[in-house]
């Protein structure tokens, strides 16, 4: 059972004030950057697909050399055997449709260079963009089927066909059970949960997150960096060039405002007694009187 999770490098908005240039356009050399957290979903729904049916796990993102970062964050923090990234200047500035037609690119080249791909899992949405575009328009461009909101999946080997359960439009109360055939794609919805109820499959588990993270300390040597010229792509359908997307505008994200204030004191009793006069009518209770 071979498998690609499609992962993506978003700016780590804890860090902090995001940088954007004079345009609007967000300065990611200058923005500390993570794994999309929803893609750590997707990540564990391949993980678990290889400890109940074996097989090869692959990363697979588009962007920046450092994007290598967030490929390895994947392979450490979940699971993956090795790591695919697209990466090249004419790349640069693609939005989901331009996007997707470089990851099917990737995938093709993947199948011709490496073997038959089963299943190609994606998260739900990046964190950035929000748009939920890119899993389903790589679908398209491959002409595979495709399931959404996955929040249990297992696989039938025999009969090559997926079996899930899936959210209906979002709605947590509504859950219903599809089937596709192989190969196909998964987007995996934040409420999807692994389950490991054999013990073989708790042991094979604790065994592959080991040795995942063994891989990860020595990620370069797990990683293919294929160009655009490797992957034959016209410059005319990747990049800002290939991208029908206007982007307008975009908002500065602010910084938090702090929630509260904390004032220091010592611990000796005057000052402990000021506190707790001034505290006691809340411990009490609204509208309670000191004292009561």
């Amino acid at each position: 059972m071979r498998s690609i999770v499609l992962t993506k490098g978003v700016p780590d908005f804890s860090e902090g004030a995001v940088s954007f240039d004079e345009d609007g356009h967000l300065e990611r050399g200058k923005t500390p950057t993570v794994m999309n957290p929803n893609d750590a979903f997707a990540v564990e729904a391949a993980l678990q697909t290889r400890v109940r049916h074996g097989g090869h796990v692959s990363g697979m993102s588009m962007g920046p050399p450092g994007y290598a970062d967030v490929l390895q964050e994947a392979m450490e923090s979940v699971y993956t055997d090795d790591s695919y990234l697209l990466s090249d200047r004419e790349l640069a500035a693609s939005d989901t449709w331009a996007t997707s037609i470089t990851l099917s690119a990737g995938l093709e080249k993947y199948q011709e260079e490496v073997g038959e791909i089963d299943l190609v899992f994606a998260g739900f949405k990046s964190a950035d963009g929000e748009t939920g575009q890119t899993g389903p328009q790589t679908a398209w461009a491959m002409d595979w089927p495709i399931v959404t909101h996955v929040i249990a999946l297992d696989i039938d080997p025999d009969e090559r066909v997926l079996r899930a359960k899936r959210l209906v439009e979002g709605d947590v109360d509504e859950i219903e059970t599809v089937e596709a055939p192989l190969p196909c794609f998964v987007v995996t919805d934040p409420e999807f949960e692994p389950t490991y109820r054999k013990a073989s499959h708790r042991l094979t588990h604790k065994q592959l997150r080991a040795e995942t993270q063994e891989r990860a300390a020595e990620h370069e040597e797990h990683l293919t960096t294929w160009s655009q010229v490797d992957l034959n792509l016209d410059p005319d359908y990747i990049g800002l060039d290939g991208s029908p997307t206007i982007v307008s505008s975009v908002d500065p994200i602010p910084k938090a405002p702090s929630e509260r204030d904390a004032t220091m004191i010592d611990p000796d009793e005057d000052d402990m007694s000021d506190v707790l006069e001034e505290m006691q009518p809340f411990a009490a209770g609204a509208g309670a009187e000191a004292g009561d």
